[in-house]
């Protein structure tokens, strides 16, 4: 516009360090508009005509700031890979007065962090939750922070700061940090050009487990994210009521894909699932709905779980010991496996490394080219890194396989609830239940059989040994209908045969 005719800055790199941009600006930009640029301690005045020196000071400004940024970019690492958080603290955190390295739980937000997993499990969406902490007039994270006196990015102004998104809520249910962990590297910029922050791949985190107090437990984080994996949350459909507690744990057991929850047309009381991918209804590949009522599923799954009550209660050794074979038999012979694999490419490793010593020597005696050394020497080091992997997978996966005693103490405390309790509720269901596959109606007539798979969380599908299941059992499910529920017994592979 023609109001500034002079620009003066204390050196060349006070103005700039990408030089491609300062060159633009004092060789073309400010020439064309009669603007005179004076660099004090560089001795540039654009009225003295062009300094040949000017462009390689902003090649070694920009190298110096590559330089820097390298510096940076390493120190960043080293902290990163030692363990040391690099982000500030989640919602539910904050750093502790004695180390700042350190996070420490901050009591009011945690407790907000709590409820918003416990109404994830009991099947509400994030529309649903956002909605009901906004309701509460509950602060969201960037108010609570501000209210707290802390500086975080964000809008400073906010018309309702009690209003919380969707986005909000989908963040704070896939914070695996909330389990006690530190996860580095979650984002990355392409250089020190570019502020953009990233994504980064998974694989390329650095997590370390059990660092600072769990705000929620792991076992309650795994399971949220198995609700929210691959899955879009939505508020169940008006004309269906309210979400089924068996919502998202029903499979079809000829495809695979989830059951979806329906309510009858003509009927308003009866409720059902059927196949998601059933082709006459969705256009899908399943060539049968496997239709099963809700009620059925819920007096079914009642009575599986009051036999493995009464069983506990009248025989809690006996019961013990049969939860410890089941999961014995398959723990067994996968740690023999994963030692097998840790075993053979433990040794590998040593041979790769023997080889390679002796590469060297031969190199160094003439015996070999330079060129040979370099390739050979290149895919044993490929090899080496490939094989570590896997051993640290593998050493991963049998740390799972000891954690086995955990998880059964865990499913029999599940038990104990629902002995206090007597009802079913979702957490509850989610604790004892992993999913439930619902096979094709078998038969014609009054003969007509369903079979349905419970596969407990921990051990799998599970059955009681004969004498203690002979009992048929007869659930009125609604006045006029009633479903035979027939148990199978020991070691037949299928639990639950339901008819029709």
């Amino acid at each position: 516009m023609g109001y500034i005719k002079t620009v003066i800055v204390k050196d060349m790199s006070r103005f700039g360090r990408d030089y491609l941009t300062v060159g633009y600006y004092t060789d073309t930009y400010f020439p064309e508009l009669g603007i005179r640029f004076i660099a004090i301690n560089d001795c540039v005045d654009s009225a003295d005509g062009e300094n040949e020196l000017a462009p390689f000071r902003n090649v070694m400004n920009e190298m110096y700031a590559r330089d820097i940024s390298r510096k940076v970019r390493s120190a960043h690492r080293i902290r990163g890979n030692s363990g040391e958080p690099l982000s500030q603290p989640p919602y539910g955190y904050v750093k502790s007065p004695e180390n700042k390295k350190r996070w420490i739980i901050d009591p009011d937000a945690a407790a907000v962090v709590r409820r918003i997993f416990k109404m994830a499990l009991d099947g509400k969406g994030n529309e649903t939750i956002a909605r009901i902490l906004h309701e509460d007039r509950i602060l969201n994270p960037l108010a609570y922070w501000n209210s707290m006196g802390l500086k975080r990015g964000g809008k400073k102004v906010q018309k309702d700061t009690c209003k919380w998104s969707k986005s909000t809520i989908a963040k704070v249910l896939a914070q695996q940090e909330y389990c006690g962990d530190v996860i580095n590297f979650k984002t990355y910029s392409k250089s020190f050009k570019n502020k953009t922050r990233i994504d980064n791949p998974q694989e390329n985190w650095v997590v370390f487990k059990n660092v600072h107090e769990p705000i929620v437990e792991r076992e309650i984080f795994e399971q949220v994210q198995k609700l929210t994996e691959n899955t879009k949350r939505r508020e169940p459909k008006r004309k269906n009521g309210p979400k089924n507690i068996f919502s998202d744990m029903l499979y079809c057991a000829d495809c695979g894909k989830k059951l979806w929850y329906h309510t009858n047309t003509v009927n308003k009381d009866i409720h059902f699932f059927s196949c998601s991918n059933y082709k006459k209804d969705t256009r899908g590949t399943c060539s049968s709905r496997h239709y099963i009522r809700a009620d059925a599923v819920e007096q079914v799954v009642k009575l599986e779980l009051k036999k493995l009550a009464a069983f506990l209660k009248e025989d809690e050794d006996a019961f013990v010991d049969l939860l410890t074979e089941k999961s014995n038999r398959d723990v067994i012979f996968e740690t023999q496996r994963l030692q097998r694999e840790i075993r053979r490419a433990t040794e590998r490793c040593e041979t790769i490394s023997n080889l390679h010593e002796k590469l060297y020597e031969d190199n160094a005696s003439g015996k070999v080219s330079d060129d040979w050394y370099m390739e050979q020497a290149h895919r044993y080091e490929v090899e080496r890194m490939e094989l570590k992997a896997r051993i640290a997978a593998a050493q991963e996966e049998l740390k799972k396989q000891e954690s086995m005693q955990i998880c059964r103490d865990n499913f029999i405390g599940a038990i104990r609830k629902f002995m206090e309790m007597q009802t079913l509720t979702p957490v509850l269901l989610r604790e004892l239940i992993d999913h439930i596959d619902v096979y094709e109606t078998e038969g014609v007539g009054k003969h007509r059989t369903q079979r349905i798979v419970i596969h407990y969380r921990f051990i799998d599908s599970f059955e009681l040994p004969e004498d203690r299941t002979a009992e048929t059992y007869v659930a009125d499910t609604r006045q006029g209908v009633a479903v035979e529920y027939i148990p199978t017994f020991a070691p037949t592979k299928h639990p639950a045969p339901l008819p029709a």
